[in-house]
Order: structure tokens, then sequence, then C-alpha cells
């Protein structure tokens, strides 16, 4: 399976004054954000290629794989994930990646791809329990919606058929710009969405049939139970976060070594 690493936003939100013209290159721990991705992929015995939608110069030649290529990025979210899907052969299933979600980590990226292979679907997408990120992160702060299988916020991380993104662009367009607005997405899908919505009905299985009312193609919600697939950084406390939360980390290794 191959993968592919969006990395080309520039960094004008939140985190505006960190260094780095885009959100890939803050550095966390004198390292990229986007290279604690790319090295979780790397760990990976499933990933054969790994396209990193971004411009050249983000991560040291030096620490670059033989399975890392760069691809200039677009103008928008869609426009990137065409350009790496230019520049892979392969027809199969594609994993595909947000550059600032540094705490993933190989485990978490199996278990979605096990979860998936237990389903048929063109479009398979990631989420994750309330719970189950503040019992392990307290005090993250995230986007969450009332359903009937749960409270949940969307992930990070999505499974897809390039023939499904290739020929429905547009619409595949619509949803990654709702994809942060619950609310909204769920008024595009019907006023029937959005009233289960408010009253906390909703369901999975709901939300995947009408996804394939609507955009045409057949897509599967997988719950993960990884809070990393979930957390993002796109605020000052997120890197605060991550920059905690990976120094432990790397400090428990330097034990072990």
């Amino acid at each position: 399976m191959n993968a592919i690493v969006l990395g080309g936003a520039v960094n004008k939100g939140a985190l505006r004054e960190s260094a780095g013209k885009y959100e890939a290159s803050i550095r966390i721990h004198n390292i990229p954000m986007v290279e604690y991705v790319i090295t979780a992929l790397e760990k990976m015995k499933t990933i054969e290629q790994i396209i990193l939608v971004a411009p050249e110069g983000l991560i040291d030649p030096a620490k670059r794989s033989k399975r890392l290529e760069f691809v200039p990025p677009g103008n928008t979210m869609v426009d990137s994930l065409l350009k790496g899907l230019d520049g892979l052969d392969s027809c199969q299933h594609v994993l595909v990646l947000t550059s600032d979600i540094p705490l993933i980590t190989p485990e978490a990226l199996e278990d979605f791809l096990y979860q998936c292979s237990l389903k048929e679907a063109d479009i398979y997408y990631s989420f994750v329990p309330k719970e189950i990120i503040e019992d392990r992160y307290q005090g993250v702060n995230r986007t969450y919606v009332r359903l009937s299988d749960g409270v949940f916020t969307g992930g990070n991380v999505v499974l897809i058929n390039p023939q499904v993104i290739l020929s429905r662009r547009e619409r595949i367009l619509q949803a990654v710009q709702l994809r942060k607005h619950p609310v909204k997405l769920c008024r595009v899908l019907g006023s029937n969405f959005f009233i289960k919505l408010m009253v906390g009905r909703l369901t999975v299985a709901e939300i995947e049939e009408r996804v394939g009312e609507i955009l045409g193609f057949k897509g599967a919600g997988i719950i993960s139970n990884y809070p990393e697939v979930g957390i993002d950084v796109d605020k000052p406390s997120d890197l605060e976060l991550a920059k905690t939360i990976l120094e432990k980390k790397e400090s428990g290794l330097s034990c072990l070594g």
C-alpha cells in the first residue's frame, strides 16, 4: 500500500507566530512536525511508497529514505491530494494523512487499516470517541459531535480509492471544506440529518448511507480507539501538548537505550 501526506498548508492560522512558513515545517524539538508523521509511516512494513505533498526542503536530505518522494502542493487540499495521486502508479487504495499529527504511531495506523480490511468501501474515514482522547490526554480541546453511537471527533486519517476521488472532485472538495464543521456538513446532507444531529440520534451507519447517496461512493466510518488519530496541531495548546508528549516519549526511549 502507498501513503500520501498532505503538507502544503501555509502557516497562517493560530500558529502563524510559530517558526515555519508551512504548518508541516513547524518545529517540535527542532524537528519539522511532518517528520514525525513520515517516521511513523516508515516503520510500517505495509507501506511501500510515501508521497509528501509539500515544498522541497522540509526534511533533511540525509534523513530521506528511498520510499519518500516529494510532490509540489496545489492551491487547495484537494488540489494537493490530486497531485499526490498523480505521483502514484497503483490503483489500489491509498492511505492519506495530514502533516499536523505528530503524535501518530504505526500501531494506530495499522489498527485503522485492519479495521478497514473488515469492510468493503471506496473511502474509509476515521472517528475517535471523546472519552478515548480525554482519558489519554486530559484537557485537549477538540471539536466533537454527539451521535447515537457516542461522542466523537473526526480523525485525520482516511483510506481512499483513487478512482473515486478523480471522478468526484467537486463533491469531495465540498466535503473536505466542511470536515471541521459537522453541523454545516449535516445541513448539506439534509434537514433530517441536521435534526437528528441536534438531538443526538444520528448514527455512524446513517452517515455512511447518506454519504453514499449524496457523494456517489460507498463510505465506511472507522471508530479508532487510538486518540492520536484525532489530535492534530492547529493551535498553541496543541503544540505545547505535542512537545510535552514527544519529549516524554523520547526520554523514555533514551532510558531504554
